[in-house]
């Protein structure tokens, strides 16, 4: 059967299918609201068995103050796709081929398949508008250290992802070995080039086994709305990378320790020291800038206002606002370490324990809810630091909540040996800028109590602890029964 091709007359036309379609997935942004698609772009793959029409649709959402734009990839099947029944987009009528069954592209096995080979550089993007054009707007672009030539089995999509959808892929090499691939597929789109791309290309190409292996990448154009009107844009589309089966991450590790009272110094003094090999190879490969007066004050300013919504989430901190901004001017006076690229949303749950390679690293897109513009900007190495820091705090709140033993002894010993293990792979202590750390620390325990305050009012205690013991560091005469 034919491909379906973007000029054929349909009823309804696809947007209104997506449009009508998109307000319930778990990606979109606008939770509540009914989106009002514009198409901006599209983009089509070839089935080489001329059965699947196989388009990405670039949408712009307007129903909001601001466009926000989607990545949108569709496949059109004459017949019903049974393991796809709850990735059916709609149905509609194409005026030569008749009735064509709709679907969220990433749940086609035919998809999953052709994007990998666009990854890899072996099929090139058609255009959607015109028969056999080539789209030179989109293009595969294979990491320089990957070496195989790999080829899908089977293929299925992860559950629970918020923002992208990621495919699991079982491939096969052309000498028969078994190498497990996860692909990527951005939904939301930003102009430039995504973080987790960009910084794990580098340390795979630098030698790094820290990270999982990066296959490839998609890169795109389109015309990105602003207030001015619609203006060219370029970025990442996919993503492709070694898939470590059979691991854990971080977090469940940790936790299982917490719970049995098993001593956790060991690995995490290990992950600490996968930290700073990571820094350090991001230093080297994409360099350092000073940190300059103005970038100090703005994270301050920032730290400030994450204070102001604490306070307004939970009002009793305002007796503790002079201890907090102690810390904050005594960072201020401290000397600051370069400005490099760092991990930006560090915590255990973005870390994956291989037997055989110890800790990996992942997810270096930074911090979701900040502009892709802003998570692709140098930083201080101590976030990530402070951030890991915070979430051994809340492997203990979590073991306090669950079975109801204290575990501040565990922190501590778990803390202290990632820093241990930090300081001796980087030759430098994180606890020698012990105000500036305090000062990072303060202001994701400050982010944590807004989130928990909003969404889980009985962990509040776990963040609120923190800012009380953080802040006794420099305001000695505050007992811990004055804090909120």
């Amino acid at each position: 059967m034919a491909e379906i091709h973007t000029g054929a007359s349909l009823r309804p036309t696809k947007s209104e299918l997506v449009d009508a379609w998109m307000g319930s997935q778990r990606w979109y942004a606008a939770k509540g609201r009914a989106p009002r698609v514009r198409r901006l772009a599209s983009w089509r793959l070839d089935d080489p068995s001329g059965e699947v029409g196989i388009e990405t649709m670039l949408v712009a959402d307007e129903s909001g103050d601001e466009p926000v734009v989607y990545q949108v990839p569709l496949t059109y099947r004459g017949e019903p796709l049974a393991s796809a029944d709850h990735a059916l987009v709609g149905t509609m009528e194409h005026s030569v081929l008749g009735k064509r069954w709709v679907y969220d592209a990433p749940h086609d096995p035919v998809y999953a398949e052709r994007l990998l080979e666009l990854v890899q550089g072996r099929v090139r993007a058609a255009s959607s508008s015109e028969t056999d054009a080539i789209d030179d707007s989109v293009s595969g672009v294979p990491q320089p250290s990957w070496d195989a030539q790999v080829h899908v089995r089977s293929a299925r999509v992860l559950s629970g992802e918020q923002s992208n959808t990621s495919v699991i892929l079982d491939t096969e090499t052309d000498d028969g070995r078994h190498l497990p691939v996860i692909v990527k597929v951005f939904r939301m789109l930003s102009p430039g080039e995504n973080p987790d791309i960009v910084l794990q290309g580098a340390l795979v190409d630098a030698g790094s086994s820290r990270v999982p292996a990066v296959v490839g990448s998609v890169t795109g154009g389109w015309p990105h709305p602003t207030p001015e009107g619609d203006r060219p844009a370029t970025g990442h589309l996919a993503f492709a990378q070694e898939f470590l089966p059979g691991v854990e991450d971080a977090w469940r590790v940790a936790l299982r320790a917490a719970e049995d009272g098993t001593d956790f110094s060991g690995p995490a003094g290990e992950l600490g020291t996968a930290t700073a090999e990571v820094h350090r190879t991001l230093a080297d490969v994409l360099g350092t800038t000073p940190t300059a007066p103005e970038q100090v004050e703005a994270i301050l300013t920032g730290m400030r206002g994450r204070l102001d919504a604490a306070v307004d989430a939970v009002p009793d901190l305002e007796q503790v606002r002079g201890a907090v901004e102690a810390v904050l001017t005594a960072a201020a006076a401290a000397p600051w370490p370069d400005l490099q690229r760092i991990h930006g949303d560090y915590h255990l749950g973005q870390v994956l324990h291989s037997p055989e390679r110890g800790w990996v690293l992942l997810d270096f897109e930074g911090e979701p809810l900040r502009p892709l513009a802003e998570r692709s900007l140098p930083d201080q190495w101590v976030r990530d630091v402070a951030g890991m820091l915070r979430s051994f705090d809340y492997v203990g709140g979590t073991r306090e909540q669950v079975v109801g033993r204290p575990a501040r002894d565990w922190v501590a010993a778990a803390q202290q040996a990632f820093l241990d293990g930090y300081a001796a792979e980087a030759g430098e202590d994180p606890r020698a800028r012990d105000a500036l750390l305090a000062a990072f620390e303060l202001d994701k325990a400050l982010y944590e109590v807004v989130y928990e305050a909003r969404n889980r009012p009985a962990w509040l205690a776990i963040p609120l602890g923190a800012v009380g013991r953080l802040t006794d560091r420099f305001s000695p005469t505050l007992s811990q029964g004055d804090h909120p």
